[in-house]
């Protein structure tokens, strides 16, 4: 064994002993935060505005700090961006992490100097949990690597500004540098293509443990390695043993991931946004990520079918209940206040509080009023797989149809498979019957001849990679939408129709 998997273990039941103590007095530890919170933002330009030295409960913060998303937060963020301090928190940010949004274009998060390692304590905590709870800890001794963004950074307002991918890269330790892949030249790269290559120059003699990486990059690497060595990924790198990801749903990816591998290793969720790490597996066993609750975020929920009302219930960690789905709302030691990141989740269990991510609260299909939403058609679709076991996916994205050349309107689904059903008629009135047990409200449109079946539209081979690369949003961390209520993406991906 070598010396970090050795150290890891005292470290990872330290941070086990910690963890279970602020996980079993969730109320505590969410008070605690609000209350931090607010007395250092008292003296920023939103504190004041908004009244901070006057709230004394959750209850008072509801009526002095309304729920915003990043348009009505902009005025701040703008005042941020020509170098003005202490306007959502203290100071001036550490980083812009530069994200890409669909009203307001260009958003830039702000990262703390309190915030910033929080990402990458978070994703090292994930990592012990994992080793505490199962005792392995050798994986740390070989190359470890994350599939992400360009670590190059710019400046705004003398601010260093850039992907939160890039950012964390800068967060990495230096005891962690020496086995991490690729390059720090080589992740510099822009083009995606060029910088899988240059990766699997690098690593392909390596002696990699732990890849990390959202899945349809991870697969797209495996694909590539796969070409070149003629060899499934168990034979090219034979002591690879756990697989990190987040950011979308494993399950639609997972029988393909492990039939590159050869073998089944285990895996390790994780939740990080711009705005903060929210989550991670914290078991093998347990369902669910553990939501952090002593990580700088105090932390609300709105029913989804209250979120678009005036006046929406705003609940506390100890008010939410089990399988109902919730609009994450987020308060942080970043100057988010109220801050909706648009995200939804359901929890599945509260001893301690564990919760999956069921979608994107603006990613629905609601064309004739069924708000189909992600969680929905995924499952959708794990069900329908299982009946059908021979099928593999690669991507699927899901559009409405509401005024067809002929027949009534209907829900199509853009599907790129590796391997295809044997009966793919068959396979698209099984998922159709999946989705209707699934919602409601679509199985009532189906069954009133408003809408008809679902249709499937197979794409060719490298369709969704085709479709990235059209819109400059190849590799690192982009992903195409689980599902739309438009035809924006539909449209460009009818091009591709095998």
């Amino acid at each position: 064994m070598g010396i970090r998997s050795v150290l890891a273990k005292p470290l990872a039941a330290y941070i086990a002993s910690q963890t279970k103590k602020w996980s079993s007095q969730p109320g505590f530890y969410q008070q605690k935060m609000l209350d931090m919170l607010i007395r250092e933002g008292s003296n920023t330009l939103f504190g004041k505005d908004h009244g901070f030295k006057d709230i004394k409960s959750y209850v008072d913060f509801k009526k002095h700090v309304p729920v915003r998303d990043y348009e009505a937060l902009k005025p701040y963020v703008e005042k941020m961006l020509e170098g003005k301090p202490d306007i959502l928190w203290k100071g001036v940010p550490a980083y812009f992490a530069k994200t890409s949004g669909t009203t307001s274009g260009t958003k830039y998060i702000p990262i703390s100097n309190e915030s910033k390692y929080s990402h990458f304590n978070s994703a090292r905590n994930s990592t012990l949990a994992y080793v505490h709870e199962t005792g392995k800890s050798d994986f740390l001794d070989g190359n470890l690597i994350f599939l992400s963004g360009s670590p190059e950074l710019d400046e705004t307002a003398g601010v260093k500004t850039g992907r939160l991918s890039g950012i964390s890269n800068h967060l990495v330790p230096g005891y962690l540098r020496t086995n991490q892949k690729p390059s720090y030249e080589t992740n510099c790269i822009e083009d995606w293509e060029e910088k899988l290559e240059r990766i699997i120059d690098e690593t392909l003699q390596a002696n990699m443990t732990l890849i990390s990486g959202i899945p349809p990059w991870a697969q797209m690497y495996f694909d590539r390695i796969q070409t070149r060595t003629g060899k499934k990924i168990k034979d090219v790198f034979p002591n690879f043993s756990v697989f990190v990801y987040g950011g979308v749903n494993f399950e639609p990816y997972r029988a393909k991931l492990f039939d590159s591998i050869g073998k089944k290793i285990d895996s390790i969720e994780t939740y990080p946004a711009s705005e903060g790490f929210i989550a991670y597996q914290d078991s093998q066993y347990a369902e669910g990520l553990l939501l952090l609750l002593n990580n700088g975020m105090f932390y609300e929920f709105i029913p989804t079918e209250e979120y678009f009302n005036e006046n929406p219930t705003r609940l506390s960690i100890e008010e939410v209940e089990l399988g109902k789905n919730y609009a994450l709302i987020i308060n942080s030691n970043a100057g988010l206040w109220g801050y909706s990141i648009g995200d939804t989740v359901k929890f599945v269990s509260k001893d301690p509080y564990r919760l999956v991510v069921t979608g994107r609260i603006k990613h629905f299909i609601s064309a004739f009023g069924e708000h189909v939403i992600g969680e929905e058609v995924e499952k959708a679709m794990k069900f329908t797989i299982e009946k059908f076991p021979e099928t593999e996916l690669v991507e699927f994205t899901v559009a409405p149809q509401v005024t067809p050349p002929a027949g009534l309107p209907h829900h199509e689904w853009f599907i790129e498979f590796s391997n295809s059903p044997k009966d793919l008629e068959a396979f698209r009135l099984e998922l159709d019957t999946n989705l209707r047990k699934l919602n409601v409200y679509y199985d009532d449109l189906i069954g009133g001849n408003i809408l008809r079946t679902l249709k499937i539209s197979a794409l060719r081979k490298n369709s969704f990679i085709d479709y990235m690369k059209s819109q400059g949003k190849l590799g690192g961390q982009n992903k195409v939408p689980r599902l739309s209520n438009d035809r924006k993406i539909a449209d460009e991906l009818v091009k591709f129709i095998s």
